[in-house]
């Protein structure tokens, strides 16, 4: 698998130099099959074996000139039979695909084509590209998407929604026949640039798209073919969209014919052009007619001509699209932004899936959300969680093959050794960082370590942490069956990222705060006494629960839930602990948190606040050690100050692990055609979702805001990145940024190394910083975009 995602996304590409000589080894085979001639070589006998062999190839591909690839081949059926009565002006009746392109059937040779090996930057009047030391960056001459009157589509297929613009065929077919005359400016390859004779190509690549999501015993995966031609200008478009849904491999193989894989295809086809020339087109040389002769709602739509140099959709963006019942969409795009790429993909995805039925494309967000909490200093399974009445052996039964099996008791997993699996009555004790259980052989114990997870039988995780803000190591426990956040039917800004974002970056650290530290603690001492064991509004759970508030067999979490009101309690329960002031109860929590048994009663002499100027200070200590508790910070009060709220003591941010972010395939499946669903929900149908992308086009808007964003922080500070609207800074400048040691020592540690290593001498001159978005009149662009790679595929430990 891990091999498969190299070549298809590049995931854990070789960025080392020897791997560059050979993809550009392999891009200059292409070049010269096309006939471009090859660049000088040290080994004069390669070059002519190589030579000689091209030659061959040429003379094969002249005799195939006509030849198409499978998939072209579905595209050009369609079209001849779609526009068969359609007068093209000046070209008959037939718009031919292109039989001879320049194809990328792995990952990474577009990106090595948008730049020359030679030079660190590239400039057209399109786009302006840059090799960083972190990646690339490719700035088109717009920095975002428009969308008013730009969604065009061809008569004689499918409906027409009256928000979209008709196209007659004849125009259609027209401006397809001309995508496909781009000027030579457009054809030119980036990676050629400074090359005596710059080659001049389409350069094309294949998609397999997901459309259906795998359900086993069901339904199999499901994928449509995307073909995308691109003028060699416009090659960065392609990195874009492969690193996004995956390079397909050569479409001439066999191996990725879709046809041969009727289980996983939908029977689906599409093609998109690029083709940012058509904006100069007049709308009379498309074959519109004059106003006198329009339709109204050609009127209406525009699609109609009074002088001679109106431009068609006036000279702006647009993408125009024919699709029809058959299964075949053919789009031209008259732009270079990224963003309309992974938008027409996303359509194509759903006028497959709506054919197809049985699944939909979701505009959507979501992240599977495990609940976390602080444990405290122990954990018992057997007393601070609800059973689940799974065994060890049970657990070893079922996934034994995953896992080294010890004969204490244990078993350790084999593809990642810091994940223990432990019996189900397990102790852990974090002073002595001890994990105690007993079995047949009698008690058992091993050390608690940092770093490591473990696991009991139902699945719920605990493992020792450190948090932030200089507070002390705790147990953290993560519960072992995830909640899925899905926001389905979104609009863009509609908050689907934000839904997997931690709110790690919102918390911060303050103090404990007492104001009569003698009178507060004698009141806590008298609440810690009181007997709750009859709270209950029912009678016949009264008496039952005789557990002290300060007892080891209480958690932290059932303390704060035994001083909440609830409707489980009696009226008279309830009154009592809505007269206890909130800051009190946080005492209680802070006392449950740090309580030792061993302590007994003499708990109130470790807790302390200092004396200053003769009084009692109001900051808590604990063994002379100042507390520090969390709080929120939720937006801004009407004077620009913080809203800060304070979080439940044992509260520890949810662990997320995204699974959608834009593009999602899902399937709506009967629950009793399924296994081994959890029996507490009775719902009649269950829904899958899969993302249908393998990197996220993210806008990390809080990014500019130093050290705020620190996963975007972390990921800009990786090598291999595709960046857009940046600035390209220069060494000098991150000398400068270095020297502004206050605005520096605000980035995180990832992008402070960034930066030192910008300022070195070697390497790539630019880099990219989440704090500089790219300047677009005079200001920073609203919409500065990077992929981020999915963490379920950086880290599957997670």
């Amino acid at each position: 698998m891990q091999t498969n995602l190299s070549r298809t996304i590049g995931l854990g590409a070789d960025h080392s130099a020897a791997e560059e000589t050979r993809r550009h080894r392999l891009i200059n085979l292409k070049l010269a099959a096309l006939g471009h001639p090859l660049p000088q070589s040290s080994d004069p006998e390669l070059i002519e074996v190589v030579a000689a062999f091209l030659s061959h190839q040429r003379e094969t591909e002249r005799l195939l000139a006509d030849h198409l690839c499978p998939a072209d081949q579905r595209i050009q059926t369609f079209l001849d039979d779609y526009l068969r009565e359609c007068n093209v002006p000046g070209g008959g009746q037939r718009v031919h695909l292109l039989a001879r392109t320049l194809v990328l059937d792995r990952h990474g040779l577009a990106r090595a084509m948008s730049l020359p090996p030679d030079r660190d930057e590239f400039a057209s009047d399109i786009i302006n590209s840059y090799r960083v030391r972190n990646g690339v960056l490719h700035n088109p001459k717009s920095d975002r998407r428009t969308t008013a009157g730009s969604f065009h589509i061809a008569e004689g297929g499918l409906p027409i929604p009256d928000d979209k613009l008709a196209v007659p065929k004849a125009v259609f077919a027209q401006l397809l026949r001309r995508a496909f005359e781009p000027p030579r400016d457009l054809l030119r390859l980036p990676y050629t640039a400074t090359q005596s004779e710059p080659a001049e190509c389409f350069v094309s690549l294949l998609l397999r798209p997901i459309v259906c999501p795998e359900v086993p015993g069901y339904t199999p995966e499901k994928s449509m073919e995307t073909r995308f031609f691109v003028p060699g200008n416009l090659v960065s478009n392609l990195d874009f969209v492969e690193s996004i849904f995956g390079n397909a491999g050569d479409p001439f193989l066999p191996e990725n014919d879709a046809g041969l894989d009727v289980e996983h295809w939908t029977g689906h086809t599409g093609c998109v052009v690029l083709a940012p020339h058509l904006t100069r087109v007049t709308k009379k040389d498309a074959g519109l007619p004059h106003f006198d002769a329009a339709t109204e709602r050609q009127r209406l739509d525009g699609m109609c001509w009074q002088r001679e140099d109106e431009r068609y959709n006036g000279g702006n963006a647009f993408k125009l699209t024919a699709r029809d019942a058959r299964g075949v969409i053919v789009t031209v795009i008259a732009d270079n932004y990224f963003g309309y790429c992974k938008k027409e993909v996303k359509t194509q995805i759903s006028f497959s899936a709506n054919l197809f039925g049985l699944c939909e494309e979701e505009h959507a967000g979501g992240a599977l959300v495990f609940p976390s909490y602080d444990l405290g200093w122990e954990f018992s399974g057997e007393l601070h969680v609800r059973p689940m009445g799974h065994t060890f052996a049970e657990m070893v039964q079922t996934h034994g093959a995953s896992m080294d099996l010890k004969p204490e008791g244990y078993a350790v997993d084999k593809r990642f050794p810091d994940i223990i699996y432990v019996p189900e009555d397990v102790h852990f004790d974090l002073r002595d960082q001890t994990v105690n259980w007993t079995n047949d052989r009698g008690p058992q114990s091993i050390k608690l370590l940092a770093g490591t997870t473990y696991v009991r039988p139902s699945g719920y995780k605990i493992q020792m942490e450190k948090p932030p803000g200089g507070r002390v190591w705790r147990l953290v426990g993560t519960v072992a069956e995830p909640t899925l956040c899905h926001k389905p039917c979104t609009v863009s800004g509609g908050g689907k990222s934000e839904i997997s974002k931690p709110i790690t970056d919102a918390i911060i650290q303050g103090p404990v705060f007492v104001a009569d530290i003698k009178r507060e603690l004698d009141f806590i001492g008298r609440l810690v006494k009181r007997d709750c064991s009859n709270r209950f509004r029912d009678p016949a759970r009264n008496g039952q629960d005789q557990r002290a508030i300060l007892s080891p067999e209480r958690s932290l979490g059932s303390v704060i839930k035994l001083l909440t009101p609830s409707g489980e309690y009696s009226d008279e329960f309830n009154e009592w602990l809505s007269g206890i002031p909130q800051y009190l109860k946080e005492l209680v929590f802070v006392l449950k948190r740090f309580y030792k048994p061993a302590w007994g009663d003499e708990w109130r002499e470790h807790f302390s606040v200092d004396i200053i100027n003769g009084v009692p200070g109001n900051e808590l200590k604990l063994d002379n050690r100042k507390l520090v508790t969390n709080y929120l910070r939720v937006g801004f009060d009407t004077d620009g100050s913080w809203r800060v709220f304070g979080l439940r003591k044992d509260f520890l941010p949810a662990v997320k692990l995204q699974v959608e972010d834009d593009i999602t395939a899902s399937v709506v499946v009967p629950a009793e055609a399924l296994a081994h669903l959890n029996p507490e929900y009775g719902n009649a149908s269950v829904k899958f979702v899969r993302n249908c992308e393998y990197r996220l086009f993210q806008r990390p808007d809080d990014a500019i805001h130093r050290g705020y964003d620190k996963v975007t922080e972390a990921d800009f500070a990786q090598p291999g990145n595709f960046f857009s609207n940046y600035e390209p800074l220069t060494r000098g400048q991150a000398r400068e940024l270095i020297e502004d040691a206050i605005g520096f020592d605000k980035f995180t540690e990832p992008m402070q190394h960034l930066l030192r290593d910008a300022a070195a001498s070697d390497g790539p001159p630019y880099f990219v910083s989440t704090a500089h978005p790219r300047i677009v009149d005079g200001k920073p662009s609203k919409n500065p975009r990077y992929l981020q790679t999915r963490n379920d595929l950086l880290k599957p430990r997670d």
